[in-house]
């Protein structure tokens, strides 16, 4: 099977959610025997020729097309015009050979020109899947600049591309939904959640510490809910009682976003591996009060370490998170989030072990990429066949 999967970039030539997800796509398709021929660009100063993230056996099955992503000066909009410039380039290296492929697997914007050439009747090519992450441009939004960006850039492109796909992935939960929203019929969606390496979770559940930890985990983003949390935990450090907690930020947050507190502890940016599973396994609670989400990769990190989980339910959150392994918040509201923090504090240790240990289960059982990947097989292989 020969697939070519147009991508925004892959982790960790480009750093994102998406671009991990596109990496772990590429790499366990070409485990399994499919053919990936592989559309991307870097931003890091990794040698991109080198793929020296996937394994030698892997790299049999991986046709690499290094392209350059577009640079517009910093107007309005430029992003989204150099989105299509880049869809562009990605249709010139493909379309001579778009007939020798059984399915184009094509990340964001990447497939845009390659649509408008087929709508237009003036090329056949085989079946184009589309991923948009979780939709956030069509979630709520924090504030009145993040909604008019989505409703007059966004939101359109996002529409056209997703209706004319021949089927739009999704990760389930509300995403589905909003993708059926925009006028995807649903037997045109097909759900496919993320996953862990299997050797990534943790074997064993480290105890409750006394007093709970909470983590905030990610940079700084204003749909993160960073700006509430804070709210949240000022409202609690000014309650004539203060609840014993440590709330630890891992990330590159900006000074003047950081609480200044003995409770609270920034440890900044960490991306040596071995040292940010040993802060993940050191805490008990992982927050995550997004305004909008797709299937957060921080929450299987988290999860697949032994933490339990406080987080709005957006986008494919209640996927992953339940009343057995976490608490789901109805929306990202400082109030909401200060009370949840409480009843988290309100449970005994017996409780909160049980949870986090739930909260492995799930992961370890449902969402590694080695069961994950056979049914994207399975999907793909009955896309061709039709």
């Amino acid at each position: 099977m020969r697939v070519a999967l147009l991508t925004d970039g892959i982790w960790p030539y480009v750093l994102g959610g998406m671009q991990k997800h596109s990496y772990y796509i590429c790499k366990y398709l070409a485990q399994n025997g499919v053919e990936v021929h592989l559309f991307h660009f870097n931003q890091s100063q990794y040698d991109i020729r080198q793929l020296e993230f996937f394994t030698d056996e892997e790299k049999k099955f991986i046709r690499s097309r290094v392209l350059e992503f577009p640079k517009s000066p910093g107007f309005p909009g430029h992003y989204l015009y150099d989105s299509y410039r880049y869809s562009k380039q990605i249709y010139n290296s493909i379309k001579g050979e778009l007939n020798t492929f059984d399915f184009i697997y094509s990340k964001g914007f990447s497939a845009w020109y390659l649509i408008e050439q087929k709508k237009k009747g003036r090329i056949k090519c085989p079946p184009i899947g589309v991923k948009f992450h979780g939709y956030e441009m069509f979630q709520t939004s924090p504030d009145l600049k993040t909604k008019l960006q989505h409703m007059v850039l966004l939101r359109r492109p996002v529409k056209w591309i997703s209706q004319q796909a021949d089927v739009v992935f999704s990760y389930g939960g509300k995403i589905t939904d909003l993708i059926e929203s925009i006028g995807v019929k649903r037997k045109n969606i097909i759900e496919l959640p993320s996953g862990l390496e299997a050797g990534s979770a943790a074997d064993e559940i480290s105890e409750t510490h006394v007093p709970p930890r909470f983590l905030f985990l990610g940079r700084y983003e204003r749909r993160k809910g960073i700006e509430e949390l804070n709210q949240a935990l000022k409202g609690l450090f000014a309650e004539k009682e203060v609840p014993a907690f440590e709330m630890h930020f891992v990330g590159p947050i900006p000074e003047d976003k950081k609480i200044t507190h003995p409770q609270v502890v920034y440890h900044g940016e960490i991306r040596d591996k071995k040292k940010l599973t040993h802060t993940l396994r050191s805490c008990d609670v992982l927050l995550c009060p997004s305004w909008s989400e797709g299937f957060p990769n921080v929450l299987l990190e988290a999860m697949g370490n032994g933490l339990t989980v406080l987080a709005t339910d957006v986008g494919a959150v209640s996927v992953l998170v339940n009343s057995s392994n976490g608490l789901l918040m109805a929306n990202a509201d400082s109030h909401t989030i200060k009370e949840a923090i409480k009843t988290f504090l309100s449970l005994d240790q017996q409780h909160l072990l049980s949870m986090k240990k739930n909260a492995l289960h799930t992961i370890s059982n449902r969402f590694v990429w080695e069961k994950l990947i056979p049914v994207i097989i399975s999907k793909l292989q009955a896309i061709k066949a039709n």
